[in-house]
């Protein structure tokens, strides 16, 4: 496993000044930057290949609750096990990552 990558927090009116260097730490270091605006967190500065990943994770897990919803009445019970287990592990993996 990796190690967690570096993460820092600027409020976007300190960022703007150096807004190059927070760029540069997002594309070559691999370290997002949290916005933050009035205290809360407003946005973040991601490399764009942490993005594109970002994307298709969220499209894989989408599909993967796409699949899992209950199909109905004619859904093969074999099927509908396997739909049960792969929501209790997305629900797994969810609560293990909340917790860290």
């Amino acid at each position: 496993m990796s190690a967690q990558p570096t993460v820092h927090r600027a409020k976007i009116a300190e960022a703007r000044n150096v807004l190059g260097e927070v760029i540069a730490r997002a594309r070559f270091g691999g370290e997002p930057t949290i916005l933050v605006n009035r205290g809360k967190d407003a946005a973040v500065i991601v490399s764009p290949e942490f993005y594109e990943q970002a994307l298709r994770d969220r499209a894989i897990i989408d599909e993967l609750h796409r699949r899992t919803e209950t199909s109905g009445v004619d859904a093969k019970s074999f099927e509908q096990g396997q739909a049960r287990a792969v929501r209790e592990a997305l629900h797994s993996a969810a609560l293990a990552v909340d917790d860290s």
